[in-house]
């Protein structure tokens, strides 16, 4: 495998297709740990027993420049080295009606390092894409590196002992981020604290957030009705530019006045008064079954005495 690629394309990716490729690998695994019956994204190559999970990235070329935007799953069988064509097809028309402009660009995987195999996968992609791209995401954790552990490789025909052969080349990437996705990944940042924290710690703060921002919002819309107010008595100047202002901020504040927002509080009041009562009567049971199970430990070396029966 080459050192670095020569084809001179710019490579921007966005962090959704990370996050695609680690939950997809993610959830792969997880059915691993819990069923004894292989996957058909497991690979005997691989190191241990870590699967290896495949799937196409899709984006957009604008003359140099590739933009990898999102990705999906395939299915992929490693006794044949073959992908389901079926299925392939089937997703790449639903992606086709939700995102006309985007188009295949390459495919994905998981592991340490490019191997013999993917070569397999890179040329039966050539008939949809003359020129793949392959992600490659290391889910090893390694604490000291820095860098994303995400690689780009293009595919070059090279000339190896005289025989002509497609190898891997690495290409550099930049990360590329639009509002909403800054918006989603600071959000998973903050999901989860710093010092590893219980969920219930997570939901307390979740919960602390949204009453602070409740509690200054509320402090603002008293400002201006106050304001409102003191100039309707005359108690301060009127102002024409001031007052424009202030119907356009209350045209952002949310409608909480109608019918169906109602049944929908209500709904939702209700739901989280369940929860409550079920959490009160989960831990009044568990303290009983506690209290009986002390009862008939006592009773017990009790009736060791007595020759009697537990109580329950």
């Amino acid at each position: 495998m080459a050192s670095s690629s020569s084809s001179g394309l710019t490579f921007k990716l966005h962090p959704l297709v990370i996050v695609n490729i680690s939950d997809h690998y993610t959830r792969v695994k997880s059915q691993m740990n819990h069923s004894s019956s292989a996957t058909t994204t497991n690979d005997d190559n691989n190191n241990g027993a870590q699967p290896r999970v495949y799937g196409c990235v899709i984006g957009i070329q604008r003359g140099r420049t590739v933009e990898i935007f999102n990705s999906f799953e395939l299915l992929y069988d490693p006794s044949t080295h073959s992908l389901d064509r079926a299925f392939l097809e089937k997703k790449q028309e639903l992606y086709k009606k939700v995102f006309p402009h985007f188009y295949i660009l390459g495919w994905y995987s998981t592991g340490s390092d490019a191997q013999e195999s993917d070569m397999h996968i890179h040329k039966a992609l050539m008939d949809i894409n003359e020129s793949p791209v392959y992600v490659l995401l290391n889910p090893s954790i390694n604490p000291a590196q820095k860098d994303l552990p995400v690689t780009i490789f293009e595919s070059e025909l090279h000339v190896i002992e005289g025989i002509p052969q497609l190898i891997f080349v690495r290409s550099s990437y930049t990360i590329e981020t639009v509002e909403a996705e800054r918006i989603s990944v600071d959000h998973v940042a903050h999901l989860k604290p710093s010092d590893g924290g219980s969920a219930a710690t997570q939901l307390a703060a979740h919960l602390t957030g949204i009453h602070s921002a409740i509690k200054m919002l509320n402090g603002r819309i008293r400002v201006l009705h106050h304001y409102l107010v003191a100039m309707q008595k005359g108690d301060i100047p009127c102002e024409d530019s001031l007052l424009r202002q202030v119907p356009s901020l209350l045209r952002r504040l949310p409608a909480i006045e109608s019918e169906k927002f109602q049944d929908d509080f209500l709904m939702e009041y209700n739901d989280t008064l369940l929860i409550a009562y079920l959490a009160m009567f989960t831990n009044c049971a568990s303290t009983m079954n506690e209290l009986v199970d002390k009862f008939n430990t006592a009773y017990d070396r009790h009736s060791r005495r007595g020759g009697r029966t537990a109580f329950i």
